[in-house]
C-alpha cells in the first residue's frame, strides 16, 4: 500500500513540475510579444523622419543612436545621424527604446509658456518704475 501512495505521489509532483515549466515559457513568450507591441507602439506614436530621434539598446547590448527613418508592421529603420548608416531593427530586438521628439501640442505649450512669462515679467516691471 504504502508504495502505491509513493507512486502515485510521485506521478503528481512530476506533472505538476511538466505543467509549470509549460506555464512559465507560455509567460515569457507572451511577455516578450508585448515588450514588442508596446515598443511598436511608440515608434508609432514617435513617429519617423530626421525630428523623430531615438536611442535603442537591443537584447545583443548594441546601442543605437539617431533617427526613424521608416517603421512597419515588423521592424524599423534607425539612420545615424553621424554616419548615415541604416540599421534595420527588429521590433523582438528591442531591449529599451527612448524617443526625443516633442509632439506639436506641446512644443506650441512651451512657446505660449515662454510667452506668458515674459509678458509678466515686463508687466511687474514696468509697475515697479
Amino acid at each position: 500500500m504504502l508504495k502505491k501512495l509513493m507512486a502515485f505521489v510521485l506521478a503528481v509532483v512530476l506533472v505538476q513540475l511538466t505543467c509549470v515549466r509549460i506555464i512559465s515559457a507560455h509567460t515569457l513568450h507572451e511577455k516578450e510579444v508585448q515588450a514588442a507591441e508596446k515598443v511598436k507602439a511608440g515608434i508609432s506614436k514617435l513617429g519617423t523622419g530626421k525630428e523623430a530621434l531615438v536611442r535603442v539598446k537591443l537584447r545583443d547590448g548594441t546601442k543605437l543612436n539617431g533617427y526613424v527613418s521608416e517603421a512597419n508592421e515588423n521592424n524599423f529603420v534607425v539612420v545615424d545621424s553621424k554616419t548615415g548608416k541604416a540599421t534595420t531593427v527588429p521590433y523582438p530586438q528591442v531591449k529599451q527604446v527612448k524617443g526625443n521628439n516633442l509632439s506639436s501640442g506641446a512644443t506650441v505649450a512651451i512657446i505660449v509658456g515662454a510667452l506668458v512669462a515674459v509678458v509678466l515679467v515686463l508687466a511687474v516691471a514696468l509697475k515697479g518704475h
